[in-house]
């Protein structure tokens, strides 16, 4: 059954990108030496990486907040799921002008350590509205996991 693609769906789509935009200012201006300078694990994915998955991650995360959208019926009756997904946005968003911005490791790890367990909170919520909208989370839920993982070794192996 082909997608219909509506000006509701582009919004959503696109929304969460922003703060990943606004964010690429901050990851340029530190990349190097300050980040590349920082004890990290062997893990680590390649800097490369992160901007196409992030992008990926946030579009999904958009669509599955569209369809909550249009299946509860509008913001009013979707009310919870979406504010649960305003408030991780927001925590996302923050990660990265305090970690590459303010060079702020710690602050950072409790950032993306509340951005996880908001993160299932939202699945589940959205999950509750439309089951695909609810699985479409879990790639997120995976990428943080490694995210804050490695946001953890990398205050652990980087005293400040």
């Amino acid at each position: 059954m082909p997608v219909k693609v509506s000006l509701p769906m582009m919004i959503g789509i696109i929304h969460p990108n922003i703060g990943g935009w606004a964010g690429a200012y901050f990851v340029k201006n530190n990349l190097d030496p300050w980040y590349k300078s920082l004890k990290k694990p062997s893990w680590t994915p390649p800097s490369w990486m992160f901007g196409p998955v992030w992008t990926s991650l946030y579009c999904t995360m958009g669509y599955s907040s569209y369809l909550v959208w249009q299946d509860a019926g509008g913001f009013k009756e979707a009310a919870l799921p979406l504010s649960i997904h305003g408030v991780n946005l927001a925590l996302n968003w923050a990660w990265t002008p305090i970690f590459f911005g303010a060079h702020n490791i710690k602050l950072a790890l409790y950032d993306t350590a509340i951005m996880w367990g908001t993160t299932i909170a939202m699945g589940v919520a959205f999950y509750r509205v439309n089951r695909l909208a609810g699985l479409l989370i879990i790639p997120y839920l995976a990428w943080g996991t490694l995210a804050t993982a490695l946001n953890y070794v990398i205050y652990r192996d980087n005293p400040e």
